[in-house]
């Protein structure tokens, strides 16, 4: 209770009001990847039986839009296809009916198209997904090198972990959006933000737990109840939205030839191999990273050895917290900023891990560009909607053929 208290105080004090209902809303942004946003298209908005015409607006510099509704219910928002660039066209209807509850400010996304999917030859599409597979993946990789060093110092599987990516993107955008602060220096404050939430789960839950003897089975189940009361306190403090850091809405992707690619994703990718880089370089030659690496490999043969397991261990949720929060920022750069995206994540963080053998931190980060190019390339064949499916299929497949991972090592039980 200490820590969702503290937590929640912490999120009131970034933002506070936010939260508190202003009345029902429709909003929206029209963008594509080639074009990037659209200003200056008419949206109208309507009750759902056509009797009534709520408003009519138009999208802004940044292709957003919004309009305030009368109250809840059935809305249809309508687009004029004909104030579309040259180019862009509709992926499907002009038109869509949602359903917006009492206090709710709901979003409205309407498909479009610029040509730039499905375009060119097999080789070509081939070649972008790869791209947008490795930027994936390298994501992916950001949060769950701590997730794997916090199973290989204290053998806990935290499925709040996802929560963690959340908590860094919403202070990330509290931070920048609510305080005008630049986008850089919020994001080294929410990794601090991150570090500190993810010190205080130490703290304040598992190391007393440990200490009481606490079984990992139960603090597995502990940590599921803890992953529901922060994902929902989020929600109720943040709200369902989707919204874009200040001055990084959509962007126009620039060509590289074979594939294409946004500024903001490409310094997302930049950003992604410059930390990763650093950790391994950590790991491998400050005292810290050593101790770490032994105390992942033997934690009572590293305690006898003088290594103060516990600062080590406190150190690693520390760092796991500041990983995955800066995750959860390069995230929000591209699918924006939603109160369960750690949720979402969460799965393929889990898959990367075990691929690449459990409490690795160099097997996180393979089996995790593993798993993000094989759920980007499994669209060839698949829906987009249910490419993590390809993600979780190929774990299975893993762990019948090497059940240790592809980094790990055999250990023979019982």
């Amino acid at each position: 209770m200490l820590l969702v208290l503290t937590f929640g105080l912490g999120l009131a004090a970034l933002g506070p009001g936010i939260a508190q209902a202003e009345g029902e809303q429709l909003a929206g942004t029209l963008q594509t990847s080639r074009s990037g946003p659209i200003p200056d298209v008419e949206v109208e908005v309507t009750s759902a039986d056509g009797g009534q015409v709520v408003d009519t607006v138009e999208t802004d510099e940044d292709g957003r839009w919004s309009v305030d509704l009368p109250g809840p219910g059935r809305y249809t928002v309508t687009i004029d296809a004909d104030g579309l660039p040259e180019g862009v066209e509709l992926a499907g209807e002009d038109s869509r009916t949602v359903t917006v509850d009492e206090g709710r400010r709901q979003a409205v996304i309407i498909g479009l198209s610029d040509g730039s999917r499905n375009s060119g030859g097999g080789n070509i599409q081939a070649v972008q997904l790869l791209v947008d597979g490795i930027r994936f993946g390298l994501l992916i990789a950001m949060a769950a090198v701590g997730l794997s060093l916090i199973f290989g110092t204290t053998g806990l599987t935290n499925f709040a972990h996802g929560e963690l990516v959340t908590i860094g993107a919403v202070a990330a955008w509290y931070i920048n959006v609510s305080s005008g602060v630049n986008l850089f220096v919020a994001t080294i404050l929410a990794m601090i933000v991150g570090a500190a939430v993810g010190a205080l789960n130490e703290l304040a839950l598992w190391r007393p737990l440990r200490r009481r003897g606490t079984g990992l089975i139960a603090a597995l189940v502990v940590s599921i109840g803890l992953s529901l009361l922060l994902r929902y306190l989020i929600q109720i403090v943040y709200g369902g939205r989707s919204s874009p850091y200040q001055g990084f809405q959509g962007g126009r992707a620039v060509d590289y030839g074979p594939f294409t690619m946004t500024n903001a994703d490409l310094a997302s990718v930049i950003i992604s191999v410059v930390v990763l880089l650093l950790v391994a370089v950590m790991l491998q030659r400050t005292k810290i990273g050593k101790a770490m690496r032994a105390v992942s490999d033997n934690r009572d043969l590293a305690a006898s050895s003088g290594i103060d397991v516990n600062r080590v261990i406190l150190v690693v949720w520390m760092m796991g917290g500041a990983l995955a929060a800066l995750g959860g920022v390069l995230l929000g750069l591209s699918d924006q900023v939603q109160w369960d995206m750690g949720f979402r994540l969460l799965l393929l963080m889990f898959a990367g891990v075990t691929l690449g053998g459990l409490g690795t931190a160099y097997g996180a980060l393979v089996g995790s560009l593993i798993v993000g190019v094989f759920v980007q390339m499994s669209t060839l064949v698949i829906p987009n909607d249910v490419k993590y499916v390809g993600g979780l299929l190929l774990l299975i497949v893993i762990l019948v053929i090497r059940p240790q991972g592809i980094l790990g090592s055999r250990a023979r039980i019982g």
